[in-house]
């Protein structure tokens, strides 16, 4: 059977492509790396996420001085969304725009133009803001009474409203999937709603390992997958995420002698960006009882590139990974009773030398080059950021620990085929296409040529919906020309 449309991958961009197109009656095909979630509760419990690491790919990288380390990355329907995707905010306007200083781009396209997509994707996602709760109150409220350039705003949440009635699973989203489906997570809110349209069809557990080429291999005509297994379509739409649609692309590219045709090739994996990231325990000593805790994100006037947001609830079997080995569960338990964690983030600018690339030779591990220090500018920007908030809750009473986050957390993970005008600078153009191509579009993080001050999820979203309708109103017109030639000639 010839698709439509193919996508690559089930994350935000994946399932929000999947969604318009079967909507709009296109016949596509999405195909996931990973399994279907069980809904058995295994998703979770403490002990199988964070300590097994079950639900982890086992998939070895290496950094860029050959040392290996594994991403962590998560294949399965509905991809990172299933895990992390609940805080959903939409990059501020001035995001979109070129930020010379900070070593950032601008995207190809305005607030403007993104903005009904941003609503789209918030009206299928349920975004909804919940009140602030009494302990993070308070710490807001102390911040500001201190230094009123701190500023709070509602935090935009992809969750039920009735997770409150579900203490396992209000305690229990934060880097954990939901089996009652309380997450607005991709496959709930958008997978779900068209699963049962004929022209829709989902394949799990099949890995494409490679794009395949028309008579000419400016066009693409489908893709390969580990197995043998082939699939063709009109268009494909790559949605495996930041760190391995490059990896197709840059394969494809070299198999069919494309670097001097294609006009973006040498960005290809190239301004991998992440945020800088460093998460912050505060420890009081009394007790936090806050349950959702995502409830409002922190921003400071001297930060323009920076924010905080809560982490979800702690309790002491989260705690305990992050203590010595030999701490008591009582002691960890108690510990955790008095924490209130946080996520600090900043926007890294855009270095050609950040990449993603395939191994030097067949079967070595992908690399992941990527030194922080290439954007000095972000760095000081963000530790003093970090300096910053736990200055301000140490004069609240509250001790605090800061740990960065290391290579291996790829959870924002965005830039390795940056969207422009210019194809010296870019991989694809403001449709979301490939510069060069006729039918290969990237619907994921790759795209995004900045990624801001917040979680990217939304964006992402957003922008997968503009691609995807923009090629439906292409087909359609296409359809009209056609209809109208064939009405002349008879």
């Amino acid at each position: 059977m010839k698709y439509d449309v193919i996508i690559v991958g089930s994350g935000a961009g994946g399932c929000a492509s999947a969604w318009q197109l079967a909507c709009r009656g296109v016949r596509v095909l999405l195909v996931e790396r990973g399994p279907r979630l069980a809904r058995d509760g295994s998703t979770l419990d403490t002990d199988t996420v964070f300590r097994r690491k079950a639900f982890l790919a086992d998939e070895r990288w290496n950094d860029a001085s050959g040392a290996g380390f594994v991403p962590q990355e998560r294949f399965n329907l509905g991809g990172k969304t299933k895990w992390y995707g609940a805080a959903l905010m939409r990059f501020d306007p001035r995001e979109f725009d070129a930020d010379p200083d900070h070593a950032c781009p601008g995207w190809p396209i305005s607030y403007a133009e993104i903005q009904p997509w941003y609503e789209l994707a918030e009206h299928l996602l349920g975004v909804r803001r919940f009140e602030i709760e009494p302990d993070l109150a308070r710490i807001v409220t102390g911040l500001r009474a201190a230094d009123s350039a701190w500023t709070s705003v509602p935090l935009g949440m992809g969750l039920s409203s009735r997770i409150l009635e579900h203490l396992e699973e209000a305690t229990h989203f934060d880097g954990f999937a939901s089996p009652r489906g309380l997450k607005s997570d991709g496959e709930v809110s958008l997978l779900d709603s068209v699963r049962a349209n004929p022209n829709i069809s989902i394949v799990v557990d099949k890995r494409v390992t490679d794009l395949l080429a028309d008579a000419d291999p400016l066009r693409v005509s489908g893709v390969l997958c580990e197995d043998g297994t082939r699939y063709v379509g009109d268009r494909v739409l790559l949605a495996a995420g930041a760190l391995h649609s490059p990896q197709l692309l840059e394969r494809y590219v070299a198999r069919h002698g494309l670097a001097g045709r294609l006009p973006g090739t040498s960005r290809i994996g190239r301004a991998y960006k992440s945020h800088l990231l460093t998460a912050l325990l505060a420890f009081s000593p009394r007790r936090q009882r806050d349950l959702l805790r995502k409830t409002a994100a922190l921003f400071h006037d001297a930060f323009p590139h920076s924010s905080a947001q809560p982490l979800g609830f702690l309790d002491g079997p989260l705690l305990a990974p992050e203590l010595p080995a030999w701490t008591p569960r009582p002691v960890a338990a108690a510990l955790a009773a008095r924490a209130y964690g946080f996520f600090l983030q900043t926007e890294d600018g855009s270095h050609a030398d950040n990449r993603v690339r395939t191994g030097t030779t067949p079967g070595d591990p992908p690399v992941l080059d990527y030194d922080p220090k290439r954007q000095p500018g972000a760095l000081a920007e963000h530790r003093r950021f970090v300096r910053k908030l736990a200055a301000g809750l140490l004069r609240m009473g509250f001790a605090t620990v800061t740990k960065p986050i290391p290579l291996s957390g790829t959870a924002h993970a965005c830039g390795t085929l940056a969207a422009g005008h210019d194809p010296s600078s870019s991989v694809v153009d403001s449709a979301g296409r490939v510069h060069g191509t006729e039918n290969l579009y990237v619907v994921d993080g790759s795209a995004l040529p900045r990624i801001g001050r917040v979680n990217p999820a939304l964006t992402i979203y957003a922008w997968s919906l503009r691609v995807s309708s923009h090629l439906v109103e292409q087909g359609e017109q296409h359809g009209d020309r056609i209809a109208r030639r064939n009405q002349v000639r008879a």
